[in-house]
């Protein structure tokens, strides 16, 4: 019998969700109420428990991906595997159940695989292990991490057991699908609820009714930081433990930075005493996909910069009048960013040239936009993508945007949510930048540099005024953008920034 797993009710006015994070495979047993995978939504997280016992058959909903209330997230084939909640013998497991439960049984070597890595992702690097070969291991226990060009994959246990070999140490760059280490299945399962129990990081046991499963990025900081489980006070459902929980355990704890990397060696023609003051530390993956993506973009896009300026005085004053109501009534703060988004998707209607690519010796031309938020994060830049922004509301952009926003800050973005963008938007105003020039997001062909709102003295109507001004850049490529649509695009915005009224009236 196969039974459903379907988006639960997710609040008034709440239509979707993202799968933030699938905690079961398909072939894994999973217990009644156990915990199958986490939602986030623009308010809140919601977890989906298995509403049967037995075998998770199939992941419709893929991390990543935008699902609607009632939508299909999997199925549960029924009964079988559902030995941990009745009184069926272990000795006759569901085919997919056998297969994970014979090697704990023999005492047989269980291989640590590479994960899905998404779409033309070919290989990793081994960020962190987070245990040491001879550890006793729980089933589904994060072992380690990788990095991707652009995202963070956790690796979990595949058994309970004990790792009993580490093939890719940290540093080492490995391709998809590669062994990462091999655990001795069953020889640490004896000890697996025992310790289960004592560390609740682990899962609690299927069938309890109680799943407290702590949340992926709690798990990752608590290893960073060198504390403790039980040194954290989880505030989530039913004492989860939250990435926030584990940053105010560290400042009440006043816990110690980690160790500085180790000073680099020696260099010509530096001296020895500034030497031994250097530190050198090996750049990420996303840093060097970063650099090389940008000299990329230098060296293969004919760049060129125009600039202009935009009196914020209509949107700062229409902002002001309904950002309480707006507030109210979509439960989002009304922000600037979505004036821009909407004012850019209406002049790149009129200069389609910016919202296209080149490709090979074509012009392909976007009918859509899909519009780039450029983020900055604790790890670097990333661009995640608002899709079909030209045919959402303010209220939709602006969430939208806080929801990508957080999945930035907490490393959760997937792939797929930062490919395919036609034009970027990089708000460089809110850490002060006054002017500068951004550089093309490969392969599109235009983006706009937003700055700091600053008063200064304006000429109006033979009267010097004091107005809130922000400097625009829009940096193109013009070998498909000419100069008279770069300033055309750019004076488009301005007119609609500075009278809100043209976007309403589509003028």
């Amino acid at each position: 019998m196969t039974t459903e797993v379907r988006v639960p009710t997710l609040g008034e006015s709440v239509t979707e969700a993202t799968v933030a994070t699938w905690f079961k495979k398909p072939g894994e047993a999973v217990a009644v109420d156990e915990m199958l995978c986490e939602l986030e939504t623009d308010k809140v997280t919601v977890e989906v428990p298995s509403p049967a016992a037995g075998i998770l058959a199939e992941v419709v909903a893929a991390e990543g991906e935008t699902v609607g209330v009632d939508a299909l997230l999997a199925t549960i084939t029924e009964g079988d595997g559902a030995g941990a909640g009745s009184d069926t013998p272990a000795a006759a497991p569901a085919p997919a159940a056998a297969a994970l439960a014979a090697p704990a049984a023999s005492g047989g070597a269980v291989d640590i695989m590479v994960p899905t890595l998404g779409e033309s992702v070919t290989e990793a690097t081994v960020s962190t292990w987070f245990k040491a070969v001879g550890d006793t291991v729980a089933q589904d226990e994060m072992l380690c991490e990788l990095e991707t060009d652009k995202v963070s994959v956790e690796v979990p246990a595949p058994a309970a057991g004990t790792l009993s070999e580490i093939l890719a140490p940290e540093g080492a760059t490995i391709q998809a699908g590669g062994k990462l280490g091999v655990m001795s299945a069953g020889a640490g399962a004896a000890s697996a609820a025992p310790a289960a129990e004592a560390a609740p990081a682990a899962a609690v046991a299927p069938g309890s009714g109680a799943d407290v499963e702590d949340a992926p990025s709690a798990r990752k900081a608590m290893a960073e930081a060198g504390i403790s489980r039980d040194q954290v006070t989880g505030s989530g459902r039913d004492g989860r433990v939250m990435k926030e929980d584990v940053a105010a355990a560290v400042a009440a704890a006043g816990a110690a930075p980690a160790a500085a990397p180790a000073a680099a060696a020696p260099r010509a023609p530096v001296a020895a005493d500034d030497a031994a003051r250097e530190e050198r530390v090996k750049m990420t993956r996303l840093r060097q996909t970063i650099a090389r993506r940008l000299k990329d973009s230098q060296n293969t896009a004919a760049m060129l910069t125009t600039y202009n300026e935009v009196d914020m005085t209509g949107v700062m004053a229409l902002r002001n009048e309904y950002k309480d109501l707006f507030l109210k009534k979509h439960g989002v703060k009304l922000g600037f960013m979505s004036f821009f988004t909407k004012a850019c998707c209406h002049a790149l209607r009129e200069v389609p040239e910016v919202n296209a690519e080149i490709d090979g010796t074509d012009i392909v031309y976007k009918n859509f936009v899909h519009m780039g938020i450029a983020a900055g994060t604790p790890t670097g830049l990333v661009v995640p993508v608002i899709r079909d922004a030209d045919s959402m509301s303010f209220a939709a952009i602006e969430k939208a945007i806080a929801e990508k926003g957080a999945r930035a800050r907490d490393g959760k973005l997937s792939m797929a949510e930062m490919q395919g963008g036609t034009f970027t938007i990089s708000n460089g105003g809110v850490y002060g930048s006054l002017m500068s020039s951004p550089i093309l997001n490969p392969p599109q062909s235009g983006i706009l540099g937003m700055h700091k709102i600053q008063d200064r003295p304006m000429a109006i109507n033979g009267q010097v005024v004091i107005r809130p001004m922000m400097y625009l850049a829009l940096s193109y490529d013009h070998r498909i953008v000419d100069g008279k649509g770069a300033v055309t695009f750019l004076v488009r915005v301005k007119e609609a920034l500075e009278d809100p009224r043209r976007l309403l009236m589509d003028l």
